[in-house]
């Protein structure tokens, strides 16, 4: 089988390969890691930093997708993962010029947190919407053919926490993975490091800043592991930077506070566009579930030492064990054998 896919992100490369190992012959062709076979592009390997820089490669993108175009004519399949912006675009130009092609779409957009016009778009130009999150489905149109194929997280976290820390003795610090995350919160998370002096401090550094450690500034009380994962399964506790972190901290049972800081200017527009009462997905979730939040997320001015100490020093690790579990049942499963078999239908 001739697949032809668009993976632009690590991320949807990882699910990709955990994807694949349940289909037993298949050829890849499009946008994918060059781990994975040989690709037209590897965009891991392209540095586009931020949204100018997005811009002055337009046209890098748009002779991309004729590419992909092109290279759908000779597939059996096209697989797009996450990444809307470039290929909600593409499912639609494919099916324009090949009608019979059969296009599955895997992570799907977030249009439950805005832009939510684009599910007629995904349910007119997709044939198979295979979803992540278990009510997505309530937003799309009554034709989309549309399922939750449970979370790829579930897949790659196989060892859970099943009881509460006796002692808090190890606590992870996680800035995120931008720089401007790192940035702002880095200061925040030395002031409160103070008051665990008898503790063993870990900070998660991501692997593409290995080389960089110097924007972290002054880090020698920390112990660095490179392996964001394996940090949350042996931490205590966690401070954690708003995003897929605090998901799998969720999910593998390790207590944690979720911390962002923004711009001004983008903390105003993101309000103004995403009409959210949580930022954290596993808080999302339990919304969804009509249960108190899981966790504490303190954002902008209220992301500070003094409040983070306080959250930390009232926490109810009891519940959050009790959460965690309940979380993992309200995702269900692993969905690589799952999108595996719809692509292989």
């Amino acid at each position: 089988m001739k697949i032809l896919v668009s993976a632009l992100e690590h991320s949807a490369n990882v699910h990709l390969n955990s994807l694949l190992e349940h289909i037993p012959d298949y050829e890849l062709k499009g946008i994918f890691s060059n781990s994975l076979g040989e690709p037209i592009v590897d965009m891991q390997q392209e540095s586009i930093m931020g949204f100018s820089d997005a811009i002055k490669k337009l046209p890098f993108f748009l002779d991309l997708a004729k590419q992909m175009v092109e290279l759908s004519k000779s597939c059996d399949k096209v697989l797009l993962i996450d990444s809307s912006g470039f290929n909600l675009p593409l499912a639609k130009k494919i099916k324009n010029a090949n009608p019979n092609i059969e296009i599955i779409y895997y992570i799907l957009p977030q249009a439950w947190a805005w832009k939510q016009k684009r599910v007629y778009k995904l349910a007119k130009y997709c044939d198979k919407l295979l979803s992540i999150i278990p009510f997505e489905k309530e937003i799309y149109p009554s034709y989309a053919n549309i399922e939750y194929v449970g979370h790829p997280l579930l897949d790659q976290i196989k060892e859970y926490k099943t009881a509460t820390p006796k002692n808090i003795e190890n606590i992870l610090f996680m800035p995120g993975s931008r720089k401007s995350e790192i940035k702002r919160l880095m200061p925040v998370f030395k002031d409160i490091a103070k008051n665990f002096k008898d503790k063993k401090l870990t900070l998660a550094v991501p692997s593409h800043f290995k080389d960089e450690l110097s924007i972290y500034r002054d880090i020698e009380n920390f112990n660095i592991s490179y392996n964001s994962q394996d940090a949350l399964k042996e931490a205590d506790f966690a401070f954690i930077c708003s995003g897929t972190a605090t998901l799998e901290a969720a999910i593998i049972g390790t207590p944690f506070i979720l911390t962002y800081k923004a711009k001004k200017l983008d903390y105003f527009i993101g309000k103004k566009l995403v009409k959210l009462n949580y930022i954290g997905l596993a808080n999302i979730f339990f919304e969804k579930m009509h249960k108190p939040p899981m966790h504490p997320e303190l954002i902008q001015n209220e992301a500070n030492s003094q409040n983070l100490l306080k959250e930390y020093q009232n926490y109810n690790f009891s519940q959050f064990n009790l959460n965690s579990k309940l979380l993992r049942e309200y995702l269900k499963e692993g969905s690589a054998r799952n999108v595996a078999n719809r692509v292989l239908e």
